[in-house]
């Protein structure tokens, strides 16, 4: 595919006079190949339907070349695009070295919650105020991070990427996780709502049945998103599962899960996303455009296209949804503020350093 494809909406050729920088925020978010952007990115990141970019650890090589990456994608529109990124420690961590501390799985500050249960939630304030920093001084506004998913030891993609079975706990450390980033001047999302924990097969490659009824889902999974975390998240990712005794659509295409729990019952008021509609479990919906009409028609404000740039292509091609005000308004509110400056300001922040020698010193340990 070329770097000469015609945008529906937004034809640059055809427009020479349109000023492509005066554009909101739109529902759709995309990745990008590589460390640099090629034309045919900087075209489709201009299309009116976009409204962030979600990055991955192919988008980086070195501190100076992700910074330099994320002034480009900043530079191309009035207001910026999102830059977004899965960036919660342990195995799931998309940027590691030149400029990035080493961070601890979340089940291992469910474990030392075992041991000592302030010196736990130190340690989350601490990783969390480290996460941030660093990616808000390399220009990344937002981490998808905190999992909620509860450790029922059985989730082949959850694993120690959750912090405890009790949903309690996963709230405390959650919430303490959340305020280190909000200290630091970013967001949150918790993520994968209801949950995804019950059950073994990932939804990245399956579509996941959870046969359990409302009742208990509420009792356990939810739970945290009633704790005061669910007031600290900037937003929320719903799981590609299907909870047929509930609903027959998987949560991130469900009304009821997303309009009727999350936002009535919940009193939800940020930003919902939807995983990524290329996902298996996505699949049972129907084509891209089926799958972007479902998830926005069901309550999502961004919908995340990763991996197949045909399919978002074919995506903003077809697709012509009516966005409301309030949902550019929730987007808006996603950009991270620049608390602690740039990478050299950084490492001038006593209360950065300090966190980062915590976390450091947790990492040692695990070897």
């Amino acid at each position: 595919m070329s770097g000469s494809r015609p945008l529906k909406r937004h034809n640059m050729t055809s427009k020479p006079n349109l000023n492509v920088r005066a554009l909101p925020l739109g529902p759709v978010m995309l990745d990008v190949a590589a460390t640099r952007l090629t034309d045919e990115e900087r075209e489709r990141l201009c299309d009116p339907l976009v409204g962030g970019v979600i990055l991955f650890a192919r988008n980086f090589t070195g501190s100076e070349q992700l910074a330099a990456l994320t002034t480009e994608i900043h530079a191309l529109r009035e207001p910026a695009l999102i830059i977004a990124v899965d960036h919660e420690g342990g195995r799931v961590q998309r940027f590691r070295g030149d400029g990035f501390t080493r961070l601890p799985p979340m089940r291992t500050l469910g474990e030392r919650w075992e041991q000592d249960h302030i010196a736990a939630l130190e340690m989350a304030r601490s990783t969390g105020l480290v996460l941030a920093a660093e990616l808000i001084a390399h220009g990344v506004d937002l981490s998808f991070t905190p999992v909620l998913d509860l450790d029922y030891g059985v989730s082949r993609v959850i694993g120690d990427r959750a912090f405890h079975h009790d949903p309690q706990v996963v709230a405390k450390l959650a919430g303490a996780l959340a305020a280190g980033m909000a200290e630091a001047g970013m967001g949150c999302v918790g993520k994968h709502f209801p949950g995804h924990g019950f059950i073994e097969a990932d939804s990245h490659v399956d579509i996941p049945v959870d046969e359990r009824g409302f009742d208990e889902v509420w009792a356990a999974d939810i739970a945290p998103y009633r704790h005061r975390i669910g007031r600290q998240l900037a937003g929320v990712m719903p799981a590609h599962v299907r909870f047929p005794a509930i609903d027959p659509q998987p949560a991130g295409f469900s009304p009821f899960w997303l309009q009727e729990v999350l936002r009535g019952r919940l009193g939800f008021g940020g930003v919902i996303f939807s995983d990524d509609l290329t996902m298996e479990g996505a699949t049972v919906v129907g084509d891209i455009v089926a799958r972007a009409r479902a998830a926005f028609s069901a309550g999502c404000d961004m919908v995340l296209v990763c991996n197949r740039p045909d399919l978002a292509d074919e995506l903003l091609d077809r697709w012509a949804p009516q966005v409301p005000d309030a949902v550019r308004e929730r987007l808006l509110r996603l950009k991270a503020s620049r608390r602690h400056g740039d990478v050299f300001a950084l490492e001038l922040n006593p209360l950065y350093r300090d966190a980062r020698a915590r976390v450091e010193a947790l990492c040692a340990e695990l070897g």
